[in-house]
């Protein structure tokens, strides 16, 4: 029999958390809004303004490299990545989609950081508008409750 776990609620407290956000500006409707969601729900969970950080970088591929300076800082319980790659008629999407996503993953295990990955990788605009919001909100989720239970682990 496995041991008891905690509610998941009890990971989505945020009171003491610092929280980094790397924000991509390509296809900035859409970012902007993944962004607006994720500080909504990071204030939601109790994460204070003062404890947030957010930059902005210029595309999918830059997120990992403000990742990275943000995780060597040592003074955050979690990071957000916030992109939206739309496919295109070439290779690139592929490029994009899969580089920066391997490389968040690799941060995030490399630095015992928890990284919460919401860069969209879609069609079309219309799939990324339907997943702006939810998708922002589930990035503050993730991160808060990663950071709580990475906390609690070590």
């Amino acid at each position: 029999m496995f041991g008891a776990e905690k509610g998941s609620a009890d990971h989505l407290n945020g009171k003491k958390l610092s929280v980094g956000i790397v924000q991509a500006r390509f296809n900035e409707s859409i970012t902007n809004a993944l962004a607006q969601a994720c500080w909504q729900e990071l204030l939601a969970l109790g994460v204070e303004e003062k404890n947030i950080h957010h930059v902005k970088v210029p595309g999918a591929l830059e997120i990992p490299s403000a990742l990275q300076a943000l995780a060597e800082r040592d003074q955050y319980d979690a990071l957000i990545a916030l992109g939206c790659i739309i496919r295109g008629e070439t290779y690139h999407f592929e490029l994009v989609a899969n580089e920066s996503g391997a490389s968040v993953s690799r941060l995030a295990l490399d630095y015992q950081l928890p990284i919460a990955n919401a860069i969209l990788t879609v069609e079309n605009v219309a799939q990324a508008e339907a997943r702006q919001v939810d998708k922002g909100r589930d990035a503050a989720r993730v991160a808060v409750e990663m950071a709580n239970l990475l906390n609690e682990l070590s």
